[in-house]
């Protein structure tokens, strides 16, 4: 048990669990939004919740507003693009704040993880963060790494192994 573990989410359902839930699986960590020029991004995520999570891998979706707006819907709103426009089945959080003085705790832990291109904090919507299956982050990827990116599938393998 890690850190992230013991994080608390809830779930766009209303579910209160902890990301603890995923412990043994690879999480690839997104936030998420409906109104930017990344969302056509959902169909590739998931997309590749299908082709991976018999083998173990969640996509985990956490819708932000922070970026421009882009996030304006309530949770249900959310949950309902998401489903309708792009048969989204991977689980979304509630909608969350990814930096600043009401971060959610799961990204303050998150952007811990420092990658040469993306230190610190979340820069857009779409940014990737790939959780190894006891909770260490691995790898961690820009909005413009399209979800079937050579260098994304090739860590997500790797990560399920």
């Amino acid at each position: 048990m890690t850190a992230l573990h013991e994080i608390p989410l809830t779930l766009n359902d209303g579910t209160e669990t902890t990301f603890g839930r995923f412990q043994g699986q690879v999480v690839l960590v997104v936030n998420v939004a409906s109104k930017c020029g990344f969302t056509p991004q959902y169909e590739g995520l998931q997309a590749l919740y299908e082709r991976y999570r018999e083998q173990g891998l969640v996509v985990l979706g956490v819708p932000c507003n922070q970026f421009a707006g882009q996030e304006p819907g309530e949770d249900q709103e959310i949950a309902e693009f998401c489903s309708v426009n792009f048969g989204v089945t991977f689980p979304l959080t509630i909608k969350a704040n990814v930096r600043g003085k009401d971060q959610h705790p799961l990204y303050t832990e998150l952007v811990k993880f420092k990658h040469s291109i993306l230190p610190g904090l979340v820069k857009w919507n779409f940014e990737k963060f790939l959780v190894s299956r006891d909770g260490r982050v691995l790898e961690r990827f820009g909005s413009r790494t399209e979800p079937d990116a050579p260098e994304l599938i090739a860590a997500v393998e790797a990560a399920l192994a």
